[in-house]
């Protein structure tokens, strides 16, 4: 099958939440090496003037991963995960995650290019932290920008 085109312009809505909580944090920079203390312990995190824990800058991959996810399991899509292979990631930080927060990401599929038997795919995730009673889990409230994740994935046509 080979991808559709169309997908250019395409945007998936904010779909679950994420909730950031201590342990993911210090798991998660734990898997990458980060050793701040900001990342470990909630007194250094507010010696910085947060709130909770600070997550690592990359943390935020893993809320822009599940609003990839949409575009994979679209049937529409044409992509074969089995031939993706990730080119690019670029991380533009609004304000910092921290424990507590609540996320969800909005998908846009800003470039779709044929190369050669596969393509090149870009998508960009705006990840915002719910507020007010969305952050408790009503439907009033609002959201604040958190982060925009650029990806490019290349996706492999048959025999390549």
């Amino acid at each position: 099958m080979t991808i559709n085109p169309d997908l250019q312009g395409r945007s998936y809505p904010a779909a679950e939440v994420y909730d950031v909580g201590r342990e993911k944090i210090r798991e998660f920079a734990r898997a990458v090496k980060a050793t701040h203390p900001a990342h470990f312990e909630v007194d250094a995190a507010r010696a910085l003037g947060h709130g909770d824990l600070v997550a690592p800058p990359t943390f935020a991959i893993i809320v822009a991963q599940r609003a990839d996810a949409q575009l994979i399991e679209d049937p529409e899509s044409g992509i074969d995960f089995s031939r993706v292979v990730h080119a690019d990631q670029r991380f533009v930080h609004h304000r910092a995650i921290v424990a507590g927060d609540r996320l969800v990401a909005e998908l846009h599929v800003d470039g779709v290019r044929a190369m050669g038997g596969g393509a090149m795919i870009t998508t960009r995730s705006e990840i915002f932290a719910l507020t007010g009673s969305d952050a408790g889990g009503g439907s009033a409230g609002g959201r604040e920008a958190v982060a925009t994740t650029t990806s490019s994935i290349l996706v492999r046509g048959e025999g390549q």
